[in-house]
């Protein structure tokens, strides 16, 4: 029975397309399987087991990456960024799901489930993983705990990505499916999302254990490898969500309707506050471990692009870093984490990636729909006001106007006028160049290594001809090198403000030729993500708890703001943005709106917001509101006109209740008849 059952996970194995590699053989697929193996012989071999442990890790790919353009997974567009093309409305031959279709909840059963079947192999080889590599001959004993740790890491995440996309899944038995039984024998209803994260956070927890000896720190050739700090800051995430709203004392209309076939609830109606202590403790173990820290660079005194200072606060101005910004360059320091200027291995700050790994529709593939058309990008993917409006200014106060247009103000106006040549030789105003909107003037430094504005200033290194680096970029209907809104074509950003996040000053797509684009890591988890899931967690604490730390000890777990600001200030000081006042630290409901406001900002396009709107259960008001930008059908001589936001007609957005997960798949539902759709959603074709 058991050679039976590993002959089908092998065929299944096979039957998988061939991943490419970004360290050496750890990814590499080659001819192990194609023998009817039996299971001794499998894992006694090292090669063989190694493998087997590389085709699960496969299973990370494609629609399962966390970080990735909407061919694959569209969740890293939310009210932050958007895509313009693929645009049904615009162009009626697409047949791909466009940002409106997404963002209006029409997209179907049928779309995007290649999660549910990736995960699902994953899973199974994993668990058969898990179960026999003890029979290794060629592995030290420590070998095979790492290895069984980096597996069991692998299970728990690939139940978490299900978890995060389709609510509570079924959880498979540890031991593997008897693959010779009936699907009807075989099939399990859903667990409760309380059961399937305590589920993923033991094991997470269990694999750091495993791991501790060989998997602390991978080096340059394990990079893409899990380590003890990946399963930590993946279980951290894992008890966040299940301690948020969503899913912790949930008493919606929607979670009344989530059950499964015996009528019971999938989502807890109980709050539990201890469970925000849990999720805290889990995100100190990451920090105590002293392995990651936020990445900075240097602050740059002359030159073209001299680091440009934040202003004086008192406080972070006056300090090196990490107590203050007086030595680093803020601005750079953020954009290269996500550039290409920095390897996987070479990231201090990132805990989990794929590396650059993701063909076809990896960051790569972003930033050359984020280029402007005369560096040959497709110039679509773009940014909305109310994400351009977040950012603060360099003082740390709000921007003028901000959030006007979509009843939020505080009844100050936006800024009108525009830099001058006089401004740019005085250096007033920098980085602004002359032409641009004062509305983007003085902002954060986090502002202008992730928003394109109208006049931002493109290096486009890896361009063959020096007149074609280093120039100013302007979004006008009617731009003499294409950039701006044009009837004829598709390519212009809806909004008027494009994307520089993940820009290497070397990008460009010159010719159609990927590789002039500097190639990046995922960052699939990162230090400051965990560093503000600490602060949230803490200050939604009204009590004081002891919770086990991850090594056996203890922590004190409590709504302590020196506590807080531990994961609040590194993220603001490497940002060059001031401190919040105390009024805000003083305040749980204000504090709990800013550090929403701080992950906006900080995890921008990284595929967050999507998924912290529905566990804040904030997506119904957020996702619902009009998108907002500048009205690109202005021309250089109606510039004024240009910078007063309205609403954009091409860009439509609602909430329904059937958008808080995913869909199931029909044929999925009709395989397993103990299976219950998310509601909202139909269980045949």
């Amino acid at each position: 029975m058991q050679r039976k059952k590993l002959y089908i996970v092998l065929m299944l194995v096979l039957g998988a397309s061939v991943v490419s590699s970004c360290k050496k053989d750890y990814l590499k697929s080659d001819q192990y399987f194609k023998d009817r193996l039996n299971i001794e012989k499998t894992f006694k071999n090292k090669k063989y087991s190694e493998q087997w442990l590389a085709d699960i890790f496969q299973q990370f790919k494609g629609e399962n990456a966390d970080v990735a353009s909407k061919g694959l997974t569209p969740h890293c567009f939310a009210d932050d960024m958007y895509y313009g093309d693929r645009d049904k409305d615009y162009d009626p031959s697409k047949n791909e799901l466009s940002y409106n279709m997404f963002k209006m909840g029409e997209y179907t059963e049928a779309d995007k489930q290649g999660t549910w079947t990736q995960c699902y192999l994953g899973i199974r080889d994993a668990s058969t993983f898990i179960q026999n590599i003890y029979m290794n001959t060629e592995m030290s004993a420590a070998e095979i705990n790492d290895y069984r740790g980096q597996a069991r890491f692998a299970r728990a995440y690939l139940y978490w990505l299900l978890l995060r996309k389709y609510g509570p899944v079924p959880l498979l038995p540890n031991e593997g499916l008897d693959y010779t039984d009936s699907y009807d024998n075989l099939a399990i209803p859903r667990n409760t999302y309380e059961e399937c994260a305590t589920y993923i956070s033991d094991e997470l927890l269990q694999a750091a254990k495993e791991m501790e000896a060989l998997g602390m720190r991978r080096g340059q050739d394990g990079s893409a490898r899990p380590t003890v700090g990946a399963a930590l800051a993946a279980r951290a995430k894992v008890l966040l969500y299940a301690a948020s709203p969503l899913a912790n004392g949930n008493n919606s209309g929607y979670a009344s309707l989530l059950v499964d076939k015996q009528m019971k609830r999938l989502l807890s109606a109980d709050y539990k506050e201890e469970k925000w202590a849990k999720a805290a403790a889990a995100a100190r173990d990451v920090i105590e471990l002293g392995v990651y820290r936020l990445y900075t660079a240097p602050f740059q005194e002359t030159g073209d692009d001299a680091t440009v200072r934040p202003p004086q606060d008192h406080n972070f101005s006056d300090k090196s870093w990490p107590a203050g910004w007086a030595d680093i360059d803020p601005a750079k320091s953020y954009a290269q984490v996500f550039n290409g200027t920095l390897t996987a291995s070479g990231n201090p700050e990132l805990i989990f990636t794929r590396g650059n790994n993701q063909p076809n529709e990896g960051i790569d593939q972003m930033v050359i729909h984020q280029l402007p058309r005369s560096a040959t990008g497709w110039n679509t993917h773009g940014l909305t006001q109310k994400l351009v409006d977040a950012y603060y200014m360099n003082d740390g106060t709000d921007v003028p106007g901000k959030d006007k247009e979509i009843g939020r103000g505080n009844g100050s106006n936006r800024i009108s006028g525009f830099v001058s040549q006089e401004d740019y030789d005085n250096k007033k105003y920098r980085p602004l160049r002359p032409g641009v909107s004062l509305q983007y003037a003085n902002r954060e430094p986090r502002f202008y290594a992730s928003v394109a504005y109208n006049g931002s200033f493109w290096t486009l290194l890896n361009e063959t001809k020096e007149e074609n680096r280093n120039k100013q970029i302007f979004y006008y209907s009617a731009d003499p090198k294409g950039n701006g809104f044009n009837s004829a074509n598709g390519y212009w950003l809806r909004t008027g403000f494009g994307v520089k996040k993940f820009v290497h000053p070397s990008d460009t797509y010159e010719g159609g030729v990927g590789s002039r684009i500097v190639p990046k890591a995922e960052p699939a988890i990162r230090y400051a993500d965990v560093l503000l899931m600490y602060a949230e967690a803490l200050n939604e604490l009204s009590g004081s708890y002891t919770v086990p730390s991850w090594r056996g000890g203890s922590y004190s777990i409590s709504r302590d703001i020196a506590e807080l600001q531990k994961g609040i200030h590194p993220v603001r000081i490497r940002g060059g943005v001031p401190d919040y006042p105390a009024s805000i630290y003083g305040n749980k409901n204000e504090l709990r709106k800013t550090i929403k406001r701080e992950r906006f900002i900080e995890l921008m396009g990284e595929g967050q917001r999507y998924y912290d709107l529905r566990r804040w259960m904030d997506a119904p008001v957020e996702e619902a509101l009009p998108v907002y930008g500048c009205n690109v059908l202005m021309n250089e001589n109606e510039r004024d006109l240009f910078y007063q936001p309205v609403a954009i007609w091409t860009l439509k957005t609602t909430f329904a209740d059937k958008m808080w997960f995913w869909p199931i798949s029909h044929t999925e539902l009709k395989r397993n008849k103990n299976l219950t759709q998310n509601p909202g959603w139909t269980y045949n074709d």
